[in-house]
């Protein structure tokens, strides 16, 4: 029977797509007269082994009953070794009478995959490569690379190095297919791809790629790249069509762990799709001391290959989920909150793990109830190819229409609206002489209105206001009602991870429900994409009563979408 196939993105910097800097070891040191790795008490330090690819066959000893310090003691269990070896390094079939050390003959050969060894590569000075840059704080010229361009390299390593509790390896390649694809890479080909290394789905780009454009990676630190707006919109379309092809059974998504939450639940909006998503991430970058990456990527396989997300009809019932230490996450819910393995919850204050991977198998716990993928009403395929934007200065905003999806049905990266925070404190408000509040020193959301109406035709703003009601002070009420009469929506929603929902207070805001504002940003852009800007009123500072029922009336259909997504 066929495997079944399964569909990898990698996404932007990704931990769990990420190595330590590669660093020459002593071994070569020794060899080409450098200085040794020792410790501050001039220790030498032993090499650590990277994994690497034999270039020819080679014929190695291992000494036998050598892989467990009692394998000795049980030695009547075991067949006897290949040979001995004499301290004059000949090699005898029998125990000479001198002794020996016994040994097993091992033909290694190229073929056989991907093995540890000592890393013996330098600098092109001829000095020994001590971190991931030729020197502290070099540009990126002078700088290699830590990220992993896909994760097929990962997923070989996966495969040759971890083992089950049997001691078994895991052969995730005997469990299913992998089609690897480079959606938002954290590390890219800044030279051209070789032609030969192309096996992406639908991509085979050789051109040179850009660091920070292209791809974009977190390490070194001083060159650390943020992805960007049309970035996601490209991810989501290259998502949408390959899962549209009928090859997969589903679908992981690689992506730095602080992120993950809010691209899975920008696909849980947007992709049309009745498959699983899995999102993973690591907390510790792969090959380090307990790499936390493998495992969450062999239960996200698991969990594909078991089925059990899908209902009767073979559909997807629970929506994409983050797989992290053995627990599944829905995408809407979940939040990192340390940088250690068990450093996710779920927030809003309801629910939990949808999904236990841990014990003796899979289980759902609970489906949860808001709509997702093929349920969502904010879908690609259900998103009009033009909405209505606004564009103009602050005095005196005006519509314009906005082209969202091209003739394909794709995303079009430069449309993809900006939404911003307005994040409340108290004791951050200007009075008046009067003691009222002045709106006049919001300088921060004034501004954002000016450059939005000058760049920006689909924009909004989160309001994270006190705690659950997502209530602002009068200050800034009064500004973000302003942005919202000159097209943009704003919501509401409380502080950090509220335990309780913003409520229906201002008629003109949305209430964020138990979104955090980290969520309710990704809804809010799905949204606009969906229903485009507000009416702007003739002057925002001075709305007319029938100019307000028009943003009220305009506002409900987002009040939907944020009560039912």
């Amino acid at each position: 029977m066929a495997k079944p196939r399964i569909a990898v993105f990698s996404g932007p910097t990704a931990t769990i797509g990420n190595s330590p800097a590669l660093i020459t070891s002593n071994k070569a040191r020794r060899k080409y007269g450098l200085p040794l790795m020792t410790d501050e008490e001039g220790r030498l330090k032993p090499d650590v082994l990277r994994v690497q690819r034999l270039a020819a066959p080679a014929v190695i000893y291992i000494e036998a009953y050598s892989a467990h310090p009692l394998e000795i003691d049980a030695g009547e269990l075991y067949a006897p070794p290949d040979g001995w070896l004499t301290p004059d390094g000949a090699f005898h079939e029998t125990e000479p009478t001198v002794g020996g050390t016994p040994v097993f003959s091992v033909d290694l050969r190229p073929e056989d995959g991907l093995m540890p060894l000592p890393y013996m590569a330098r600098q092109a000075d001829g000095s020994a490569w001590d971190d991931a840059t030729a020197y502290p704080f070099a540009p990126p010229a002078s700088s290699r690379q830590t990220f992993y361009p896909d994760a097929s390299r990962v997923y070989e390593e996966l495969d040759r190095l971890c083992m089950d509790l049997s001691g078994r390896s895991v052969a995730l390649s005997c469990i299913a297919e992998f089609d690897f694809i480079r959606a938002a890479p954290s590390g890219g080909w800044k030279g051209g791809r070789p032609a030969e290394m192309r096996t992406d789905v639908g991509e085979g780009d050789i051109e040179p790629e850009r660091f920070g454009l292209d791809f974009q990676g977190y390490f070194p630190f001083h060159l650390m790249r943020e992805p960007h707006l049309p970035v996601l919109a490209k991810a989501t379309n290259i998502v949408q069509r390959t899962l549209a092809t009928g090859r997969y059974i589903g679908a992981q998504w690689l992506e730095g762990s602080p992120t993950t939450e809010e691209t899975l639940y920008w696909f849980s909006l947007l992709l049309d799709t009745t498959l699983p998503i899995v999102g993973h991430a690591g907390q510790r970058p792969h090959g380090s001391i307990s790499a936390d990456g493998p495992h969450n990527i062999a239960d996200g396989v698991s969990y594909l290959v078991s089925g059990i997300a899908l209902d009767g009809e073979g559909r997807d019932r629970v929506g994409p989920v983050l797989i992290v230490d053995e627990l599944a996450y829905a995408a809407r819910d979940v939040a990192k909150t340390d940088g250690r393995p068990g450093g996710f919850m779920v927030t809003g204050g309801h629910g939990g793990p949808v999904a236990d991977l841990g014990g003796a198998g899979i289980e759902i716990t609970y489906v949860p109830a808001k709509k997702h993928t093929h349920k969502s009403e904010v879908r690609i395929t259900k998103l009009p190819r033009t909405v209505m934007g606004v564009t103009g200065i602050a005095s005196a905003p005006r519509g314009i229409e906005v082209r969202i999806k091209d003739d394909a049905g794709d995303l079009i990266p430069a449309a993809m609206p900006l939404v911003t925070f307005s994040k409340y404190a108290r004791y951050g408000q200007t009075a008046t002489d009067e003691g009222e509040a002045d709106p006049v020193t919001e300088v921060e959301i004034l501004a954002r209105i000016e450059a939005n109406l000058s760049s920006y035709p689909l924009a909004g703003f989160v309001a994270e206001g006190a705690s659950p009601y997502g209530l602002t002070n009068s200050t800034a009420t009064a500004v973000l009602q302003r942005a919202a009469f000159s097209g943009m929506p704003v919501v509401r929603v409380g502080r950090g991870n509220t335990g309780g929902k913003a409520y229906e207070l201002d008629p003109f805001s949305i209430p964020g429900n138990n979104l955090t504002a980290t969520k309710a940003r990704i809804l809010l852009m799905a949204a606009l994409l969906k229903l485009g800007a507000l009416p702007p009123a003739v002057d925002p500072s001075k709305p007319t009563a029938e100019e307000k029922n028009a943003t009220i009336a305009a506002l409900k259909p987002y009040r939907d979408l944020f009560a039912t997504h």
